[in-house]
């Protein structure tokens, strides 16, 4: 792998150093962090409107930093060397913007309680992505650890994040994932001129 850029480098480390200020300073004047800046339904009366970009550097656990972490590795250095920052950072706040309102949605539909907390719904963006532009390249996740087209393992896994969001009840946000990626999917249709108000073919990739 190549040295990571800027922008990814740059979220990698601050999302590990809010997440160790969630561990070392859980609350300040007495009231939680994740009642500011988590990502709280709009009824819930701790809605406040930086939420929906500040939600996606904090994480529940480091295990949920961790994945998070990971794939922002996995796939953000080549595509932000493939976009440049502009572009790059242009995705990923429609990824975190749409993941955010998705869940929203899904939140005043009665689907769930509690804030929504993670970058996921950046990395679903990323995912989708790069299953976009490179469909062909053969990965390894690590869960499952088989190698697969990158667009078999976004296929894949938007089917299993729609099933779990559907019939599971875990607390995972999973219509935020999708949401990300739905995300995703329209800047990048936008860029490539493919929706009203889109650039036109001669857009970059």
């Amino acid at each position: 792998m190549p040295p990571l850029p800027p922008v990814t480098q740059a979220l990698m480390l601050i999302c590990t150093a809010v997440f160790c200020v969630q561990l070392l300073l859980p609350s300040v004047s007495g009231i939680a962090i994740e009642q500011w800046f988590a990502l709280w339904g709009v009824t819930s009366g701790r809605f406040l409107p930086w939420q929906p970009v500040t939600y996606a550097f904090l994480h529940g656990d480091f295990t949920h930093l961790f994945f998070n972490m990971f794939g922002l590795w996995m796939f953000g250095g080549e595509l932000e060397n493939l976009w440049g920052r502009k572009r790059y950072l242009q995705l990923l706040l429609a990824s975190v913007l749409a993941a955010a309102v998705v869940q929203t949605l899904f939140l005043l539909l009665g689907g769930g309680r509690g804030y929504t907390v993670g970058a996921s719904g950046a990395l679903f963006g990323l995912l989708l992505s790069f299953g976009m532009l490179f469909p062909n390249r053969i990965i390894m996740p690590l869960i499952p650890p088989i190698p697969m087209k990158a667009r078999t393992f976004v296929i894949v896994f938007g089917a299993i994040e729609l099933l779990f969001g559907l019939f599971s009840r875990s607390g995972v946000a999973h219509f935020a994932h999708l949401g990300g990626m739905l995300g995703a999917w329209l800047m990048i249709s936008y860029w490539r001129g493919r929706l009203p108000l889109g650039r036109g073919p001669k857009s970059r990739r």
